[in-house]
Order: C-alpha cells, then structure tokens, then sequence
C-alpha cells in the first residue's frame, strides 16, 4: 500500500505531542475519494483533542489529527465519477471516524468535499470548510440571518467569526462584533456594523436589544456566555459553539426569558459548494494569519493557543 508522511500524537499532550511519522497510505472504500493533501486547516478543535480533550475520547493512537484540507484528487470512486483524478478539491475529514488532514494523503466522503474555487489558494481554500460550515450553520441555518435583524458575533477575528460576521452581512443583518483593538479597524471591512473592543469597554454596556448571539467563546473568559444573556432581546436567541463550555447554557437562558442552543457542525459538501460561490465572486473572504510547514505542525499549535489568531491558521503540506 505504501507509506506518506504525517504528523500523529501517540497520546494527550501539549503542542510537542505532535510529531511527524511515516504512517500507511489510507485506503478508499465505497463512495470516497483519495486526495493528496496540499494544505491543512488548523483548528481549536484540534488543540482540544490533542490535550485530551474534545473528541480524543474517540481517538486510536497513534492518531492523525486535522479536519480540513485542500488538494489533488488521486481516486474517484468510480470512473464516471464528474469530479476526476487531478482535479482540486476542499474539504472535511471527519476525524475521529476517519485519519484527519495532517498528512500528505487523506480520503473524504464524497458527501464532504467539493470543487475548489479557482480563485482560492490551496492555503486559502485549507481555511475555510470546517469554520466556513461552522459559521453558515449558526448564522444562516439556525439564526437565519435577514435584513434588520440584530446579530452579536463573539471573537469576531477569528476563524469562524471573520466568516459569521461576513454571512450575517452578507444577508442583510446588522452585525455586531466584539474583538481586541487591532481587529476592530478589519472587521469593519468585513461588514461589521458595530466593533466592541473587549479590552476597552464591556460589551454589555454598549449593546442591548440584540436578537441573536453567535456565541464562539462561551464561559470559557470573563463569563462571556452569561453576560450575553443580558443583551439579548427577551426571548432571544442564543447559539453557542465551543463544546463544554458553559454546562447549564439551557437553564440560564430559559431563567432569562430567551432561548438557546449548542452547535455542532455538518460536513456537508453541497453546503460548502454554495460557500464556494460566495468565495469565487470576492462576496466573502478567507483570511489566512499564518503558513507553517507540515514539520512545524507544534508551532502552529502553539500560535493557535495564544488566542490571538486573525482568521486561520494553516498547515502547508506540499507544493501544488
């Protein structure tokens, strides 16, 4: 079958459980395709998992972690398949079903991935498919953002923020975004109607009446989630992302006369397709903060740890 370089952990750790192994080459079953992996989207999900958290309860070791990634089509599934070996794809790797994105092989479902948009990088397209579904699904799906609603948008900056904050835009809402001082200039660009600088001023201060929260920090920080039920217009509407974060969500909205719910993400190629149009037209943007080599795989979660992120952080993996 032959081998591919990849980074694995062989248990829990920090960043330096990260290393790079020849591991076997995967092999496609039914209906998945066999890409060569040009780049790499990292993720906190990924941090979470490597340190013990998130879905490492589910993991094999030594274990290939990486949800996203943008490359070349090896295999089809089969040969009158329309998309066709050599041709650029994007997409999910639904780790801890599947071995993730580190690696210079990976197979996908070919219910999660779709054509790249010509107009992106394969860095840039590594960025976008779990924190752009992510993002659609919040906004778009479960708040369904139009025209004169009120949406709070959490950490704003960061990788699915930067895509909430322009979806919401996008169809019509007035967006408000909290972020620290060297994103509040950026994120008006994005479409931000509003920019609270969290290191400033208390966003419950200088918002109110808001109809939605896009929730992507939970109590995770200076009980984030909790002061955001006091925003919300009664009954309101609460949806919250980071897993674990804020235990009795339920309970506290519903003691505070709104609603909410947690999020989980759909890989859904079709979804991602319609993302891909909005990507092609220069109507949404991908903002990639950082490029680290595949060996450097500890570095880049060592950056995404800092919690300073704009945008994406993304793993280079070969040239293409």
């Amino acid at each position: 079958m032959g081998t591919m370089r990849a980074v694995v952990i062989e248990g829990a750790g920090g960043p330096d459980a990260l290393t790079v192994a020849e591991r076997p080459l995967p092999a496609k079953v039914n209906a998945e395709f066999l890409v060569k992996v040009v780049a790499a989207g990292v993720n906190p999900i990924d941090a979470k998992t490597r340190s013990g958290k998130g879905v490492a309860a589910s993991l094999a070791y030594p274990a290939i972690l990486g949800n996203e990634f943008s490359g070349i089509v090896v295999e089809s599934p089969y040969e009158a398949h329309p998309i066709k070996p050599g041709d650029e794809v994007y997409g999910i790797t639904p780790v801890p079903r599947s071995a993730g994105s580190y690696a210079e092989y990976v197979t996908a479902s070919a219910l999660h991935l779709t054509r790249k948009p010509a107009a992106l990088s394969h860095v840039e397209a590594a960025g976008v498919p779990l924190a752009a579904l992510t993002a659609w699904g919040m906004v778009v799906e479960i708040a369904k953002a139009h025209e004169g609603q009120r949406i709070l948008i959490h950490a704003g900056a960061g990788g699915v923020g930067h895509f909430a904050v322009q979806f919401a835009q996008y169809f019509g809402a007035y967006v408000i975004a909290t972020a620290s001082t060297r994103n509040v200039g950026w994120l008006r660009e994005l479409g931000a109607a509003e920019v609270v600088d969290h290191s400033v001023d208390r966003f419950e201060d200088a918002v109110s009446n808001v109809d939605v929260v896009i929730d992507l920090v939970g109590n995770t920080a200076d009980e984030t989630g909790t002061r955001s039920l006091r925003v919300l217009r009664p009954g309101g509407l609460l949806i919250n992302a980071p897993t674990g974060s804020w235990p009795s969500l339920i309970d506290d909205a519903a003691a505070a006369g709104v609603r909410a719910t947690t999020f989980k993400y759909t890989p859904d190629g079709s979804t991602l397709a319609v993302v891909s149009r909005l990507l092609q037209s220069g109507d949404v943007r991908v903002y990639v903060d950082q490029v680290f080599d595949l060996d450097d795989a500890a570095a880049a979660h060592t950056a995404l740890e800092t919690g300073h992120t704009r945008g994406k952080i993304v793993l280079k993996v070969c040239d293409g």
